[in-house]
């Protein structure tokens, strides 16, 4: 089970240090790892401030929400995978709805993205998901096909294990509409098969988290469901209290689902 919190563009450095401060202080146990997921500008002051409060990396770590696949060069706005492990990041977002609809952008360049993020041994976190037309429409998996047949081209087996995926519909990012727990879990159970037909039995292992709407209220509804190993949070994700009850729900569904 894992909990990321993706902050989009919210917080200055300073609001940055002080939620973590409150956050990891609010803690009662570490079972669930939280991934803050922020803005290129807080990084520095995050990682300073994670660094303070005791808690083991592998439990409360941070990463980007984008970068670019190339080393460096003439890409005026980007930011490499080394600059982000510069500042101790652990992970990065691949392809979330709002650089595929927002910004435009394509199956392969988000491929490019995990393949260099695999490389470079940061964590992607791959997103897939449909939008509200093509479920209508009955393209559910013929768009989750696309998207990670396209986005894991040239990841190999072993590196897939590299690799945490995000099932998230579009309509229901940001909108207040939540999956359905039958919804979700039907989602995940296909990508999961997918996964394995594609990349083998070990395919079993990687994770696969929804987002889109999950608060403190649906979470545990969500989160105890098979195939559902954790959640990415937007909105919700912007206060600590409301973090702090979200980890609180994750923990309460791992350990009753035996991860924990």
């Amino acid at each position: 089970m894992i909990l990321a919190a993706n902050w989009k563009m919210n917080k200055t450095a300073a609001e940055a240090a002080s939620f973590v401060q409150g956050y990891a202080g609010g803690l009662s146990e570490w079972v669930v790892p939280t991934v803050l997921l922020v803005p290129f500008t807080t990084i520095p002051a995050v990682a300073e401030a994670c660094s303070h409060t005791g808690i083991p990396k592998q439990r409360l770590a941070y990463g980007a929400q984008n970068f670019y696949y190339e080393a460096a060069g003439a890409f005026t706005g980007e930011v490499s995978a080394d600059q982000l492990l510069e500042f101790g990041c652990r992970h990065v977002i691949c392809g979330h709805s709002e650089r595929r609809h927002v910004f435009g952008e394509s199956d392969d360049l988000i491929g490019k993205k995990v393949r260099r993020a695999v490389d470079k041994d940061l964590v992607p976190i791959f997103c897939i998901g449909e939008t509200l037309p093509e479920r209508e429409s009955g393209q559910l998996e013929s768009v989750l096909t696309r998207q990670i047949e396209e986005g894991l081209s040239g990841v190999s087996a072993t590196n897939l294990s590299k690799v945490v995926m995000a099932y998230e519909p579009v309509w229901a990012i940001g909108t207040g509409v939540v999956a359905t727990p039958e919804q979700a879990e039907e989602a995940h159970a296909f990508v999961r098969k997918l996964l394995v037909s594609s990349f083998g039995a070990s395919a079993s292992r990687v994770p696969i988290l929804y987002g889109g709407s999950v608060n403190a209220e649906n979470a545990y509804t969500l989160m105890i469901r098979p195939g559902i190993d954790g959640a990415l949070v937007g909105g919700a994700s912007l206060k600590v209290e409301s973090l702090l009850a979200l980890h609180a729900a994750c923990v309460k569904a791992a350990k009753e689902k035996g991860e924990a």
